[in-house]
Order: C-alpha cells, then structure tokens, then sequence
C-alpha cells in the first residue's frame, strides 16, 4: 500500500463557476503525475511558506527512513563552513589550505597548493584534476584520499572555473575537521541535525578516519525538507537560528556556471531561474534533490533510486523541468 499524504493549502472548489471553462482544485496533479511516471522516484515533498502540500513515498523506504543524498553532501558540506565561520573556527571563506590545515598538504603537492582557498574549495574551483567521473574509482581506491586528490596538477588557475569534483569537497571536510579539532560527523550532527532536530547516520570514512565530504551522507527525506525550510528561511527555523543570513545570501551568489547544466554555482548550491523566480538547488546522483526558492516561500525534496545515473541531458533535465513547470509555475 503506498503511504501517501498530499495535503492542498486553498481549495478553489467553492468558488468554481457553474459555467465555462474547467479549473483544477489540484494545482499540483500534475506534478504528482509526472513525478509517479518517471518509474524512478522514491519520494516527492512539496511545502510552501511552511505548509506541506505534497508529501509522498512512491517507491523505497518510509520518508523518516534515511536515503542515501550522494552529492547533496556537498552542499552539507557548504552548510557546515558556513556555520564553522559563523561560530569563528574559520576567519572567513578567503582562508587558505595552507593557513587552516598546512598538515594535509602531501609533500609532492604542486606549488600554489597551499594558497588554495575555501572559498575555492566549496566551489568546485580548487583548479585540481577531477576525482570525480572516470577518476573516482581509482581515488576511493588509493591509500590517502586527501592527499591524493591534492598531488593532483593543477590543471586550472584556482578561483577560475568549475571543476566537478569529490575530491574538492572531501579536502574541504577535512581542513574543517582539522580546523575544530572535531569529525565531520561531529559537527554535521551538532550544528545541523541536533537544532533541526534530525538523526544524521555515520557514513564512510577514508583511510585516515576523515569522513567523506561530498558523498554517501544519509538523510531522510522529512529531515531534507526541514534542512529546505531552514536554507529557505534564512539560516531560521522553530525560532532557532542555524546558519546566518549572510552565509544564506552569499551562499545564492552564483560564483561559477556548471559546464553541464548551465546552472550558476554559488557556495554549495546550483542557482537557476524559472518564470522570474529564482531557485536554489543541492543535486545528488541519481537524482535526489533540494530545492527552495525563497521569494515564493518553496521547498521541494526528491530522493530517487540512487543506483542509476542522472544526467542533465536525461532524469535530471526531467526533475528541473518537473520542479520549474510542474511545481513553481503552478504556485506562484
């Protein structure tokens, strides 16, 4: 049996007229179709200005169930240097590697290395080879994960352009553990899960005990939605604050563009526009997502079987679509 509850914030049915043409009381039946369709979609949550409108399991595990977020990770990951600068472990977003965790740099590192930014880092713009895509395996198999990903060349200027890579985000990690003196598990739980008031699981580690920044952290989707509504509100929610405003509104500051979805990139979240809204998403392979678009007061939550891969020219492209025509169009 499908455990569904969609719940409508207005009813136009008192107000439908007795004659012409026919208006939809469901202003979002056709998201839920189209989301059902995909064969692929695990879970579907919908809110607006704090109201669930749709909240859905269609396939996998119950919605308080932990779903693996793969790449939404990064933008945890982002979340937690926010709140690391917040709190003053960090100075600020323009730190070098060099200046917050010299220990991680390996030895046979290519010199400008340590001037490595966070700033950088939490882009996608260290300027290091990429670790993801065809070189993932072969990093997640080496001895030493920061310190391979960081003996890398250089094969952009740092701050430059957009490189797609785990490996960026897992550096990252570990100069905040280094920087606090606490696990990344430590401080997920602590700064995010506990003041939202969601578990967060231990996840994998590398070989010298860091836990992977940027991939395989388990959220449910309930707990995702909530993480939506705080990112949504400002770094705000249950009258606690989580995160400042200024890291919510620089975090929306497209930095650089992705070279496959044409989306901007700001601080962990890919920034697009539909209908003169603007939206910031945490995309994850697969296809799991979080979405907000703050002046229209949206959050969107979507796990998706996280075996099978989500190109922007393929699942992923539907699920933009699906969120931009489906779901904003209709509410705003």
């Amino acid at each position: 049996m499908m455990d569904r509850r969609c719940f409508i914030a207005t009813s136009l049915a008192s107000t439908l007229p007795v004659s012409g043409y026919a208006q939809s009381v469901d202003p979002l039946g056709m998201a839920m179709d189209t989301a059902r369709s995909f064969g692929r979609m695990h879970a579907l949550i919908v809110m607006r200005d704090g109201e669930t409108l749709i909240e859905e399991r269609i396939a996998g595990h119950a919605l308080d169930h932990p779903a693996s977020i793969k790449s939404v990770s990064k933008t945890i990951v982002a979340s937690l240097l926010g709140a690391a600068i917040d709190r003053g472990e960090i100075a600020n977003v323009h730190a070098s590697l060099g200046g917050v965790a010299p220990r991680l740099i390996p030895h046979n590192a290519e010199p400008g290395v340590a001037d490595i930014t966070l700033e950088d880092l939490v882009t996608l713009r260290a300027g290091l080879e990429r670790t993801s895509g065809p070189n993932y395996g072969g990093w997640v198999s080496s001895p030493n994960w920061v310190a391979n990903a960081l003996s890398r060349p250089l094969i952009a200027e740092p701050g430059s352009r957009m490189l797609y890579s785990t490996g960026s985000t897992h550096i990252l990690g570990a100069a905040l553990a280094e920087a606090t003196g606490r696990s990344l598990l430590d401080l997920a739980r602590n700064w995010l899960g506990d003041p939202l008031g969601f578990e967060i699981p231990a996840w994998t580690r590398d070989p010298q005990g860091y836990y992977l920044g940027g991939n395989e952290m388990a959220l449910s989707p309930r707990a995702l939605a909530r993480f939506g509504e705080m990112i949504r509100l400002r770094g705000m929610l249950d009258e606690t604050r989580v995160l400042s405003e200024a890291w919510i509104d620089e975090s929306f500051v497209p930095r650089t563009r992705s070279p496959w979805s044409g989306l901007g990139y700001g601080y962990g979240w890919f920034l697009g526009q539909s209908g003169g809204q603007t939206y910031a998403l945490a995309r994850g392979y697969g296809g799991q997502v979080v979405a907000v678009a703050p002046n229209a007061g949206i959050t969107v939550v979507i796990t998706s079987d996280p075996t099978r891969p989500a190109r922007s020219g393929g699942y992923f492209g539907d699920l933009q679509r699906l969120i931009e025509q489906d779901i904003l169009a209709p509410l705003v």
